[in-house]
Parts: structure tokens; C-alpha cells; sequence
């Protein structure tokens, strides 16, 4: 029933349509009145004349409108990367549910990849204004904040105002277990160049080693924009670099368990180590202010990371910003992922994601990740030669110093339990984790001081 209402309802709306584009095409129609004496045969026939041309002109303008339309539908302007790229969107919104991969950046980034790979009109460098690389179109619009690094830095305020520093303060030293993992950024570097890759590309590729996406967006925004950098011609690389970044934070529980076992004994993988001591007030209140001062004084290409970064823990920690604080780590941080997920997703357009470039970055950022955790676990086995038993370090700690926060301290402790159930080691982890946060975004900071 309600099937045939619809039906009869289109159907009164199409005719409504026809009549009204007959009525415009030939505005005299409206008005003309036949007379009633016109009945002759020559009247007649003249009229049926008329009523011929009429209806072949309105035939011919139907006909081409329907062509028209017809040159505007997806279907006719779909090429085969359109429909690889939706599939590949697909298959990201499939891992975020079916695996719970880091579906608060997934789905976004699925969704944005299949609005960005819906195929509009474009012949003759027609405007429509909408897709993401046309001047005026809201998506554009929306993708500036990733062209001038707007929404890394307040995605970095919101990781501020949720992260607690007490496990770093209480044991400094796991800081260098977050320091360590950054060797995969810079291995990276050197093999993009081998690679053909220019100094600022490199740059921006080897940044996915740290795994923090919104840094490596930040970078690519700088470094590998599409413009002129440092006498360097640069290609536009912030769509793959920002998806390779995230398609490996997401798949940290696939990736790092096997690298961890493969360098760790099942000796080493059962050391307990000590609980962390109590922090104080004072003490989380002046992390965040000096390391604000001290970071940025060594890197100042970081401070729109850093800077945030302190300064929202700085509200968390400081009791009486609560509020501030409560949007920075909610609403504030939840809002700029959406437009951040999407309009990253949206940029891997086929016609300019599905290149040899892109195949690339995804192989250069495989090895930068794997580098990056091998590099943390090795370094808390060279640490441990130089350490008493009773201040030992559980190596898997040091897979944690990449900053994928907190997925890589989740992925520690599950390994750390499936070795010994009652071994936790989760808050250990987190020191090396939200070291590797503020590391990455160092390195971030001294590629810059190079390479603009």
C-alpha cells in the first residue's frame, strides 16, 4: 500500500515537471487562446502543424537532458581506481567493526575514502565544487585544516588533557624507551632517499615510524604539500602518509606481538618489575610546564604539538579548569577526528592516491613500524646489561615507545599476561608510550629545522 503511495506521488511530481518544462520552452502556449470560430480545415491543420514542430522540440530538449544527466552520474564518470579505492573504504569501516581496529579513526577515514572516491563530471576541468581538490567545494573547505596543520595540534590538545604523565615521572628513565623507537623514523628517511624520494618527502615518510598520525599530518603539511620546500619541487604525499600512519596505529595488535616474541626470550618476557611509586601533586602540575620549556627550547618546529600537548595537561592537572579540560578531551578532540578522519579519507581521491608514490610510502611505512618497535625492545635489552636484577626492565615494555597511545601499553600488557597472568605491566608501559608521543613530535620538530 504505501509502495503505491509513493509510486502515485512521484508519478503527479514527474507530470507536474514535464508540463512545467513544456510551459518555459514555449511560453507563448501559456497565453495562446484558440478562437472558437477557428474551425476551418486550413485552421486546422495549421494548428496540427504546430502541435508536430511542438511536440518534436520537446521530444529533442527531453532527449537531451536525459544525455545530460545521464554524463553527470557517477556511473558514467566511475574509473577502476573509483571502485578499487571504495572497496579499500570498505574494507577499513569492516576492520573498525568486525575487529574493533581503532574504530574512532577508521570509520571516518572508510567513510571519507569512499566520499572521495564517489566520480563526478569532470571533463574540460569543469568546477562543480565537490570533490576535495575543487576550489570553493565544502569538502575543500574542510580539508584546509589539513593543508595548514590546523587539526594535529588540537587533536595534540586533547591527548593533553587525557593523558596522565605519572607513570613517566615516577620512572624517568622508560623515557629513553621512547626515544629509542624513533630509530625508525630516521632508517626511514635514509631508505626513502635511496629510493628516489626528495629531502622533504623523506622526511614526512620516515615520521610514520613514530606511528602518530596526527604528527605525521602535521609534517606532510609542511614538508610534502605540494609546493616548494627548500629548493625542493615536493608532490602533494599528506593523503598516503596520513593513511599509512593510521592503517598501522590500527593494526598494532597484529603487527608488534611477533616482533616482540621474535627478540624476546621467554625468560626475559616474565620479568616483574617494581609498581611505580606515587606521584604528587606538585610534581604532575610541574612535568607539563617544564617539559613545555625544555622541549620546545630543543625543538621549536614542535611547538604547535608540544605546546598543545603540555598545555592541555596542564588544564587536567591544574584542578581548576576542569571544564576547560572536559572539552578539550570530549567534544573538542571528538569533533576534529571527525573532520580529520574524513577529510584525510576523502584526499585519497584514485586519480591521485592510486600512484607508484603511494605504493611506496605503504612499504617504507611497514619497515619504519616494525624498525620502531624492534628498536624500543632492543634498547630495554641493552638497558637491563646495565641494571640490577630487582630494577630490571620487562623488554615488551619497550615495544610501548612507539606512539600509538595507548593501543601499543595495551598490546605489552596482553602479551605480558599471556606469559605470566599475573604480571602487569600496563602502567610501565604508558611511561615509554607518552614518551614516544613527545619523542615523535621532537623528531618532528628537527626534521623541520633541516629540511624547510
Amino acid at each position: 500500500m504505501e509502495l503505491k503511495k509513493a509510486f502515485t506521488v512521484f508519478s503527479i511530481l514527474g507530470l507536474l515537471v514535464l508540463l512545467n518544462m513544456l510551459v518555459v520552452s514555449n511560453p507563448g502556449m501559456a497565453n495562446k487562446v484558440i478562437p472558437a470560430e477557428s474551425t476551418s480545415t486550413s485552421a486546422m491543420a495549421e494548428d496540427s502543424g504546430e502541435e508536430i514542430s511542438f511536440m518534436s522540440f520537446a521530444l529533442e530538449k527531453t532527449l537531451e537532458g536525459i544525455s545530460k544527466f545521464a554524463s553527470f552520474t557517477g556511473f558514467r564518470n566511475a574509473t577502476g581506481g573509483n571502485l578499487i579505492m571504495i572497496v579499500v573504504g570498505l574494507f577499513f569501516i569492516y576492520l573498525a567493526i568486525r575487529y574493533n581496529y581503532e574504530p574512532l579513526l577508521l570509520v571516518p577515514i572508510g567513510s571519507g575514502i569512499i566520499i572521495g572516491n564517489i566520480p563526478f563530471f569532470q571533463d574540460g576541468g569543469v568546477n562543480l565544487q565537490l570533490g576535495i581538490y575543487q576550489d570553493g567545494s565544502v569538502l575543500n573547505y574542510l580539508y584546509y585544516g589539513v593543508l595548514k596543520g590546523i587539526y594535529p595540534p588540537l587533536i595534540f590538545l586533547g591527548i593533553g588533557a587525557m593523558t596522565d604523565f605519572s607513570s613517566l615521572i615516577s620512572n624517568p628513565r622508560l623515557m629513553l624507551l621512547g626515544a629509542a623507537a624513533q630509530i625508525g623514523i630516521f632508517l626511514t628517511f635514509i631508505g626513502a632517499l635511496y629510493l628516489g624520494f626528495n629531502m622533504p618527502e623523506a622526511g614526512s615518510i620516515g615520521i610514520i615510524g613514530g606511528a602518530d598520525g596526527p604528527t605525521a599530518i602535521f609534517l606532510s603539511s609542511k614538508l610534502a604539500n605540494g609546493g616548494m620546500v627548500h629548493g625542493y619541487e615536493t608532490k602533494n604525499l599528506i593523503g598516503p602518509i596520513a593513511i599509512a600512519a593510521y592503517s598501522y596505529m590500527a593494526l598494532v595488535p597484529v603487527i608488534q606481538p611477533p616482533i616482540m616474541r621474535l627478540l624476546t626470550s621467554k625468560r626475559e618476557r616474565l620479568i616483574r618489575m617494581k609498581p611505580p611509586r606515587s606521584v604528587s601533586k606538585l610534581e604532575k602540575i610541574m612535568f607539563p610546564i617544564v617539559g613545555l620549556i625544555l622541549t620546545t627550547f630543543i625543538s621549536p618546529g614542535a611547538l604547535p604539538l608540544l605546546g598543545m600537548l603540555f598545555f592541555g595537561n596542564i588544564l587536567k592537572e591544574s584542578g581548576v579548569t576542569k571544564r576547560l579540560a572536559d572539552t578539550a578531551r570530549n567534544s573538542l578532540i571528538d569533533i576534529v577526528t571527525i573532520l580529520l578522519g574524513l577529510t584525510v579519507g576523502a584526499s585519497t581521491q584514485a586519480d591521485v592516491f592510486l600512484t607508484g608514490e603511494s605504493m611506496l610510502i605503504f612499504i617504507l611505512g611497514a619497515v619504519s613500524f616494525m624498525v620502531a618497535t624492534a628498536g624500543g625492545v632492543l634498547f630495554a635489552k641493552v638497558m637491563n646489561l646495565f641494571l640490577k636484577d630487582d630494577q630490571r626492565i620487562n623488554p615488551l615494555v619497550g615495544a610501548a615507545g612507539v606512539s600509538a597511545v595507548p593501543d601499543s601499553a595495551r598490546v605489552v600488557q596482553h602479551e605480558g599476561l599471556k606469559n605470566d597472568p599475573s604480571n602487569h605491566l600496563l602502567m610501565h608501559a604508558m611511561a615509554p608510550n607518552v614518551a614516544g608521543v613527545i619523542g615523535s613530535a621532537v623528531a618532528a620538530g628537527i626534521m623541520m629545522s633541516f629540511l624547510l
